[in-house]
Order: structure tokens, then C-alpha cells, then sequence
């Protein structure tokens, strides 16, 4: 069999392979990039970035739970212009999509973000993250407003002219509907899903296990959830999606590919095995020979029901 192609194209970027590192599980790389090699992936998803520092929420911050993990970080970063600064010289000495996550607490600020980024030609892609609180608006996230997601889709693609991806929020009724609205404001791709809202608490003392008494669940448990939503914005919506929520290993990674997924993102796999996006790497490529397929984005979307 001929070599095989794992690449694809999103919004005109071309990535050599669709394994992606999540953002807020690889900080800026440096420290990921003692056990795998950042040139073999497709692209890394930054920490979020705001436009000025933040500290995030004090500890306890991170919680383990049943095949899983709940985080309550608090967008904790180091700000634009320290990001460009002391983080993008490390990232410009490999050659992979650099996808900078931006959070908001305001349209204006999510504007701002863009576009004092996307001078710097290192930086491929935006990956806007619309579970924010909107402080503009009492708190309410952004992702759940439909309108909301519409205005900023629209507002950061008019200042950008680098691939834009919304990184939508599950905990909505229909996910679909925000998929469709990022299509049509001129959005490139989402990204689906963001961690489930998710608590623990002590047995003894009755205290939330968490500081922040909520906070995101991400890993295995929430794999079957994020398949569920891939494949309904894959039978509803004509936009590329790139699938996150519980990969673990390669057989993971085909599924997502299977319901929907053009690309798809590593995250709290990279915690217990930093590797894993290279051993899913090799899996593709042995999943392929067996399936006798030479191109791996021909199983997107192949999904028979």
C-alpha cells in the first residue's frame, strides 16, 4: 500500500495529521514538549490567552473523578503581551498550526485579542472559546446565547483574516443551532465539545471538593456526550468540526473521525500518558493499513445509521 495521507485542510490551513493538543492541558508547550514531538502533530492549542493577565481561581483547582476530571482554573494566563513575548519564540522553532485560544469577557475584548494576534505570522488559527462569563450581560456565558455567538464570530473574523474556530459549549439544548450561526456570521469550523458543568463533594466534611463548587468535566466520562453532539452538528450543519471529549487511545480518535470529525483534540489524556498523541499517530496509520483506506479523511463523517 502507498504511503498513507492523514492530512486535511480547515478553512484553507493545512494540517499534516488531525491529532491536536488541547488547550489548557499542554500550557504553552514547553512542558509537553519533553515527551512528544510537537513537529508529528497537527497543531497545539494554547492556554487560553486574555487580553491582560489573570490569575485564575485559588486551589483547590483540579479534582478527579470517576473516569474523569473536573478543573475550575479560572482562565488563569499570562496575557497577550506576554504570550507574544516569552512564549512565542519557544513555539517558533517547531514546525506545527499554532492555534492560539482566546477567552472574553466582552465582544470588545475578544476583538481586541484577535487582532493584536493575528500580526504575528507564527500563529495559524483562533480557537475562540465562547464559555465565558459575559460581564456585560450579569455573567451569563456567551455560549449559551445564541445572538452572542453570532456577534462574535462575526467581530473577530472582521479583524482576522486567519482561520476562525468557535469552540462551542454543551450544556445547550441544541448545539446545532450555535453551529449553524457560526456558519452563517463566516466562521471556519467548531470545535465540539467544552468540558460538562460537573461538582464533588466531601462525604465528611459536606464541602464542595472544588473551590469554585463547580467546574468542568472533561476525560472518558464525557466521551459518549461529545460523540452525540459531533454527529449532530455533522447531520445538520455543512461546517468542519474538530471532536474533543474524553480520546484517549486511536479507537477513540476513529470514532470521532466516523460521527463527524475532521480533526480532533487531546486533553486529558496528555495528564495521565503525555505521549498519547504520538501512539494515536501510529494507531491511524495501522487502523488504515487494515482498512485498506490511503487517505484518513475519507472516514469523516462515514457514519452509517
Amino acid at each position: 500500500m502507498d504511503k498513507i495521507d492523514l492530512s486535511l485542510e480547515i478553512g484553507g490551513l493545512k494540517f499534516k495529521n488531525p491529532v491536536l493538543l488541547a488547550s489548557g492541558t499542554v500550557g504553552y508547550g514547553n512542558e509537553i514538549s519533553e515527551f512528544v514531538d510537537l513537529n508529528k502533530i497537527g497543531g497545539i492549542v494554547t492556554k487560553s490567552l486574555s487580553l491582560k493577565p489573570r490569575k485564575g481561581n485559588p486551589p483547590q483547582r483540579i479534582v478527579e473523578t470517576a473516569s474523569g476530571m473536573l478543573n475550575a482554573i479560572g482562565l488563569a494566563n499570562v496575557g497577550v503581551e506576554s504570550f507574544l513575548k516569552d512564549k512565542i519564540p519557544f513555539l517558533k522553532g517547531y514546525k506545527t498550526n499554532l492555534i492560539c485560544n482566546i477567552a472574553a469577557s466582552s465582544i470588545e475584548e475578544y476583538v481586541e485579542c484577535t487582532r493584536i494576534l493575528t500580526s504575528e505570522d507564527a500563529i495559524s488559527a483562533f480557537e475562540i472559546n465562547v464559555s465565558c462569563p459575559n460581564v456585560k450581560d450579569g455573567g451569563l456565558e456567551f455560549g449559551n446565547n445564541l445572538s452572542a455567538v453570532g456577534k462574535i464570530t462575526s467581530a473577530v473574523k472582521g479583524v482576522t483574516r486567519k482561520p476562525i474556530i468557535i469552540k462551542l459549549s454543551p450544556n445547550v439544548s441544541r448545539i446545532s443551532d450555535f453551529a449553524k450561526v457560526v456558519k452563517e456570521e463566516g466562521g471556519d469550523a467548531v470545535s465540539a465539545i467544552n468540558t460538562l458543568v460537573g461538582t464533588a463533594f466531601n462525604i465528611w466534611t459536606k464541602k464542595p471538593k472544588i473551590f469554585n463548587v463547580t467546574g468542568g468535566l472533561s476525560g472518558p466520562a464525557i466521551k459518549p456526550v461529545a460523540l452525540a453532539k459531533v454527529l449532530e452538528i455533522k447531520r445538520k450543519v455543512d461546517i468542519p468540526i474538530i471532536g474533543i471529549g474524553g480520546i484517549m487511545n486511536w479507537q477513540d480518535a476513529v470514532e470521532f473521525m466516523i460521527v463527524g470529525a475532521s480533526a480532533f483534540q487531546v486533553g486529558t489524556a496528555n495528564f495521565i500518558q503525555p505521549n498519547s498523541a504520538e501512539l494515536i499517530i501510529e494507531g491511524l496509520i495501522e487502523y488504515c493499513k487494515k482498512m485498506d483506506i490511503t487517505k484518513l479523511s475519507e472516514i469523516t463523517g462515514s457514519f452509517l445509521i
